[in-house]
């Protein structure tokens, strides 16, 4: 099979094409051989191409009306329309190009999986896009309702999800072979390590209102101090014991938390030192941990996506694993806020049909996982 570079500028890459950009010209080559075949090919739209060359030639076979199949076989006017056509959207366009993709398909009458594989790949990119965007809105330090925004976006990548599972129905759920990201630091950490101090100092001097923070768990905190001490404290009140530094240091000790080499000393200063109310703090703590989750979701999703390896199957399970955490996460924060947003309408995939799934039944499940 000759080379064949991309034919507009605008797409130049230095790096070679990817698999998908002989699969695009296949498809293309197809349709200009046989223009009766687009009938045939669906679930794919001029985007669903990686370049705007491919895209411009798709869009114009889908809108020029088809050639008579007997005079299409004895000249070429029909195909020079198409260039002429699709010239006025990608500049570059020549009919050599033309006459290379039609030299590169090796069937014609395969171009239903070509266009399945077009598919396939466009689902990766929106995919990949969309946990993208969770990622950056997470980051955003300008949001004046960070938590409102991060996770409307993580609507917006749910949906791109659900489009996906329609087209691609899951098998057997295998998880994408990607290896999960490394956990970021948060470029607020020492803020974090001081307000979960306080948190911490408040509640051993306040033990009666942690039971108004029932939904903040260890895992919340940043440090594993942290948490053992959170653990320690609604162990306490729990059990309705006395609470104070003192008490809690003594659970810390049963539990194993000071083995670590943290200072009985310390443990005490840290613990002596409230401000503020625990609801404030908690709910700090837990506004904090909903955004670091969304960060790992979008992460762990954009490496998924990042992989060529994996199948549509693969995408939406290790997705829809993904966001199960923001899910649990955004339940708890429900509760802490009082507020139950309005779910975002899902919208119906616009070229192919497939099974009902969907993936606003992760909150539902994060829910019952919570209670």
């Amino acid at each position: 099979m000759p080379h064949a570079p991309e034919p507009d500028e605008d797409d130049f890459d230095a790096r070679p094409p990817q698999p998908v950009f002989h699969v695009e010209q296949a498809l293309l080559g197809a349709l200009l051989l046989d223009p009766h075949r687009l009938g045939d090919v669906t679930g794919i739209a001029a985007d669903s191409f990686s370049t705007a060359a491919h895209a411009a030639l798709f869009a114009t076979i889908s809108t020029l009306p088809p050639p008579d199949p007997a005079e299409h076989a004895k000249n070429t006017n029909w195909l020079d329309r198409v260039l002429a056509t699709g010239r006025g959207q990608a500049r570059g366009l020549t009919a050599s190009y033309l006459h290379t993709l039609v030299q590169v398909c090796p069937w014609p009458r395969h171009a239903p999986a070509y266009a399945r594989m077009v598919e396939a790949e466009h689902a990766r990119r929106r995919l990949q896009t969309a946990a993208e965007r969770l990622v950056q809105t997470v980051h955003d330090v300008s949001l004046p309702h960070p938590v409102q925004a991060v996770l409307a976006e993580a609507d917006a990548l749910a949906a791109v999800v659900d489009d996906i599972a329609a087209r691609f129905p899951p098998r057997a759920g295998v998880l994408p072979r990607t290896a999960a990201p490394s956990p970021l630091v948060s470029p607020d950490y020492t803020e974090a390590v001081e307000e979960e101090q306080l948190l911490l100092a408040t509640a051993t001097a306040h033990p009666a209102d942690i039971e108004s923070v029932r939904w903040l768990l260890p895992d919340d905190l940043t440090l594993p101090l942290h948490a053992g001490l959170w653990q320690c404290l609604t162990a306490l009140a729990r059990r309705c014991e006395p609470v104070d530094p003192v008490t809690v240091l003594w659970e810390a000790q049963q539990r194993g938390l000071l083995d670590g080499g943290s200072e009985p000393g310390e443990v005490l200063h840290l613990l002596a030192e409230p401000a503020g109310s625990v609801e404030h703090w908690g709910e700090r703590a837990l506004q904090r941990s909903l955004l670091a989750t969304a960060d790992r979701t979008g992460r762990r999703i954009e490496a998924y996506a990042g992989d060529p390896a994996n199948t549509p199957f693969q995408l939406v399970v290790g997705a829809r694993r993904s966001l199960a955490d923001i899910g649990a996460v955004r339940t708890r924060w429900q509760h802490a806020t009082g507020t139950v947003p309005t779910p975002r309408p899902r919208p119906a995939p616009t070229t192919r049909a497939g099974p009902p799934t969907t993936t606003a039944a992760y909150n539902g499940r994060a829910a019952r996982a919570t209670r």
